[in-house]
């Protein structure tokens, strides 16, 4: 089955105002693309300084007052500065340095070359590459959605969360090496007695392999690969899910957190989330990459929650999670004495 962003089970949906049943601020057409024309500093300052000038969710803002940003290179992004002393341009460069100024009393001595007494810089180190991987902003999907009124019984106290760590298979061979307590393999954990489960399908549908430790829960996936998240409901109440993905809200594509609003789970329904949503139409695809290319590093030049989906689950204004066991208890007990021949006597004939 193809995977879908709301439930194909049918009433999934974007929950709207957490209090008194208002309806939520209008759509601000959620994540977008990293920006290739500008630089990371300059994406990062436009968006704070101008939200939403822009009326198209993936068109920049107005850049009229600054200035341009230099050309892109071939992998589509703005060339790095000049080096020390390159103005940039083309001019002719002296063929011989010029000579070193003396250096101030008290001042520490620069490095000398072996011959002469040019100075010279201490070699720059590259920075670091991290490893692992972390999810990029992947192809345009169709996805609609609807919304739905959700009235929270605690604004931003769930009844239960998850985290699930996401690596390469050497990533976390080394995160289960610290990892503590017995590993339990696993393809869908359970959250809250089990009332809810949470997994990680690739993109033909198969489950990711993963593992449970104590209270730590690890899948492995491939970089390139596209991946969604599954959520199932077994409980009789409806549930407001918040999910994130890097630390990233998936709906709005910034920083995660309990006061946003989510997808709604109906009692005993199935949602799929397919990617970070960028219109009620459309998401952009989950797809393991690596760090360097991931969104939250590209779009906000941070990249220290990679490898994490998170989940948050709140319950309807009304509604008790602790009596959901008196719920599953009742029907256990109907199951127990449920009557494989109910007509096992015969009756009396007319």
């Amino acid at each position: 089955m193809q995977a879908r962003t709301w439930s194909w089970m049918g009433g999934a949906a974007l929950a709207l105002a957490a209090c008194g049943g208002a309806k939520a601020p209008a759509y601000d057409g959620g994540a977008r693309a990293p920006d290739p024309s500008k630089s990371y500093e300059t994406a990062r300052e436009v968006t704070a300084s101008q939200p939403e000038a822009h009326p198209s969710p993936l068109a920049p803002p107005p850049m009229a007052d600054r200035p341009a940003p230099p050309p892109p290179d071939a992998n589509g992004y703005a060339p790095p500065a000049p080096a020390d002393g390159d103005s940039g341009g083309d001019e002719e460069r002296p063929s011989q340095p010029s000579p070193a100024a003396a250096p101030k009393a008290g001042a520490v001595p620069e490095v000398l070359a072996q011959h002469g007494s040019t100075p010279l810089r201490p070699p720059v180190e590259p920075a670091p590459v991290q490893p692992g991987l972390a999810t990029s902003w992947g192809e345009t999907l169709s996805s609609q959605v609807t919304t739905a009124p959700f009235v929270r019984a605690d604004r931003t106290r769930p009844f239960a969360s998850v985290t699930i760590g996401y690596n390469d298979a050497e990533g976390i061979a080394a995160m289960s090496d610290v990892a503590t307590g017995a590993r339990i393999p696993r393809s869908l954990f359970p959250v809250h007695d089990g009332f809810v489960e949470l997994g990680v399908r690739d993109g033909s549908g198969q489950f990711l392999t993963g593992f449970s430790a104590r209270q730590s829960h690890f899948v492995t996936g491939r970089a390139g690969e596209r991946y969604t998240i599954f959520l199932r409901n077994h409980s009789p109440g409806r549930i407001e899910t918040v999910v994130s993905v890097d630390g990233l809200d998936v709906i709005d594509g910034k920083p995660a957190g309990f006061a946003k609003r989510g997808y709604l789970l109906d009692p005993n329904g199935m949602l799929e989330i397919d990617g970070f949503r960028t219109s009620e139409s459309s998401v952009a695809a989950f797809r393991f990459g690596s760090v360097r290319d991931s969104y939250a590093g590209r779009k906000h030049g941070d990249t220290r929650n990679v490898g994490v989906i998170g989940a948050a689950f709140f319950h309807e204004q009304g509604d008790d999670p602790g009596a959901w066991s008196g719920w599953r208890n009742a029907d256990v007990i109907r199951r127990q004495n449920a009557n494989p021949f109910p007509a096992q006597f015969a009756t009396p004939a007319d």
